[in-house]
């Protein structure tokens, strides 16, 4: 019996891979580099801060991550990124902290483009975009609001903001927009 090669696995994976240690990437494959239009040396062995469309909303998804993380270690939302080209796209992340007591110590992550199903229309605002995601969550706006330490009548005020923007008459409604935006 052969021993599977691993390595090829995953730089072959149908799906962007990364691995990393206190939010800096040390390996990706082929896929990732491919998603966010970058060459290996663009990446790794650097900051995850880069591929987010600004600084503020690379902090907030870190403190986001370590309150979210289920008892195995594990995480995942949609959220705006940023292409080496500027652009910016849905994409959905999921990972595993290898040591949930240090979620950003070493982890596991997955990445999705969901550009081709998700586009962004309208301009919004980085924390538009975060409320935004938990939101299509099926997240209520106090549970938003405990997720960004943020009071849920504020997340009341920013999907108001967001209906009037999608033209949207309910939050059911706004979400349908979003999803098909």
């Amino acid at each position: 019996m052969t021993v599977p090669d691993y390595q090829l696995a995953f730089e072959l994976a149908p799906i962007g891979l990364m691995l990393s240690e206190q939010r800096i990437v040390r390996d990706c494959n082929q896929h990732v580099l491919a998603i966010f239009g970058a060459r290996r040396e663009q990446i790794v062995g650097k900051s995850f801060e880069q591929l987010y469309p600004s600084p503020d909303e690379y902090q907030r998804t870190g403190e986001r991550i370590v309150a979210s993380l289920d008892k195995q270690g594990r995480y995942g939302d949609d959220r705006v990124m940023k292409r080496f080209d500027g652009s910016l796209f849905w994409c959905h992340v999921t990972g595993r902290a290898l040591d949930p007591r240090d979620p950003h110590a070493r982890g596991i992550w997955s990445f999705e483009d969901l550009s081709a199903r998700r586009t962004l229309t309208a301009e919004l605002t980085p924390r538009e975009r975060e409320i935004a995601a938990l939101l299509i969550d099926g997240l209520t706006s106090k549970l938003v609001g405990r997720r960004l330490g943020i009071s849920h009548r504020t997340v009341d005020v920013y999907r108001a903001r967001l209906m009037k923007k999608y033209k949207a008459s309910s939050t059911p409604d706004l979400i349908h927009k979003l999803l098909s935006a």
